[in-house]
């Protein structure tokens, strides 16, 4: 499933996140200041004198960060290069090298470029709504420009985001087809091996199919979670200093950040019980619907197989299996529905002490519930996804267990 694809999976996978885990940590800590010594491209601002007046604080301010994302620009390209370049070098004899390595560094960059516009967003949200008050407040006191202006901001940073949304479901696709012809190429080479296993053609046709499927939106969500989260946490961070009380419990240090951690655990936990029966029932699922369509396929080319009799036993084994799964489903169902309609007013509750007192404006309270509704997303990464990853359990147990009856491996 994996060697097939990647160059040395285990390795590249760990590697992956041991690398981005050093350089997230190293630029926060070491590198972030160095900029002026260590940027090649786009010069800092020179220190601004004391006294200067507002307009020269402003201009200096976006000079300072236009040259501080330039800075973390050329750092994050260096990143890449390294691993990109070890990778490929290991990888120089693997067919599928190019396609793993710089597919994968391409979807993880966009799935970067994505969280930043909804960064960008979050902060236009903040000012256009300030904005809305300002102007409901003291009626006149904005021109239709300016209003048209803000919109006009938003319409640009939209455009961009839906092509690269585009481009990164266009790219995504081909690449989920890479990685399921390499499967493919793996299984029918040793067909001789494989064909007299119990839905070999099946495993081979389909599950490679929905394995490579599943794994694209399951792995570029999760990778959207933790750059989400890593975007936003410092942002939540920061907010939390309108929001100093929570209802019932009085004051609490970063208050919002406390709520969305511990009201995520509390849905993955809850679902995580819930749930516990489906992979299983899932897996023996696609048991009883193999061995009733074999048996029909037999049928077909012989004709004393696939008797009334036999048919109906096999089909009686899908209906048991099929209710079975029916009914765990519903009662995982109604704690997944009822905890995510639920945590819709959690943010609203947490700010209801901030909100009477009158602690923040509008648009402050648009980018705390935005900023919480993107951490609390990111927290619930297992939450949204889990029938997906028990779909996927059942289908990864299928092929392994396929790999190990031909000893493919």
């Amino acid at each position: 499933m994996f060697e097939s694809f990647f160059v040395k999976p285990k390795w590249f996978f760990l590697s992956f996140a041991g690398w981005a885990l050093l350089c997230v940590l190293a630029w926060y800590f070491a590198f972030v200041d160095l900029g002026s010594s260590l940027s090649l491209f786009g010069a800092f601002p020179e220190a601004l004198p004391e006294g200067a007046d507002e307009a020269a604080q402003a201009l200096f301010s976006a000079a300072q960060q236009s040259a501080q994302d330039n800075w973390f620009y050329q750092y994050m390209a260096l990143a890449y290069a390294l691993f990109i370049g070890a990778w490929l070098y290991l990888g120089r004899d693997h067919k599928w090298a190019k396609w793993s390595v710089l597919g994968s560094a391409l979807i993880v960059f966009i799935t970067w470029f994505q969280v930043q516009v909804s960064v960008m967003l979050n902060e236009w949200y903040g000012t256009f709504y300030d904005l809305i008050q300002n102007t409901l407040s003291n009626p006149g006191s904005i021109k239709i420009e300016e209003y048209y202006a803000q919109l006009f901001s938003v319409g640009v940073i939209i455009m961009v985001a839906v092509a690269v949304a585009v481009f990164n479901r266009f790219f995504v696709s081909h690449y989920v087809f890479r990685w399921r012809t390499a499967m493919n190429e793996h299984y029918t080479a040793r067909w001789a091996q494989v064909r007299g296993i119990e839905g070999a053609s099946q495993r081979i046709q389909e599950d490679t199919m929905r394995f490579a499927s599943i794994m694209e939106g399951l792995g570029v969500s999760l990778l959207e979670s933790v750059m989400t989260l890593i975007a936003f946490l410092p942002i939540l961070w920061g907010l939390s200093q309108f929001v100093t009380a929570l209802p019932l419990i009085g004051e609490v240090p970063q208050a919002l950040v406390f709520v969305a951690i511990i009201w995520s655990i509390f849905g993955t936990a809850l679902l995580a019980i819930a749930g516990i029966k489906l992979p299983g029932l899932e897996f023996n699922n696609q048991k009883v619907e193999a061995a009733y369509r074999k048996e029909l396929v037999f049928g077909e080319d012989h004709h004393d197989r696939a008797h009334p009799a036999t048919l109906a036993e096999l089909f009686s084994n899908v209906r048991q299996n099929y209710f079975r799964l029916y009914k765990n489903y519903l009662y995982f169902n109604v704690v997944r529905y009822g905890y995510l309609n639920i945590g819709q007013f959690v943010p609203l509750i947490a700010l209801a002490p901030s909100i009477i007192a009158g602690a923040f404006t509008l648009g402050v309270m648009q980018r705390i519930l935005n900023a919480f509704n993107q951490v609390e997303g990111s927290f619930q990464y297992l939450v949204n996804s889990w029938t997906t990853i028990v779909e996927l359990q059942s289908i990864y147990k299928r092929l392994r267990a396929f790999e190990k009856s031909a000893a493919v491996e």
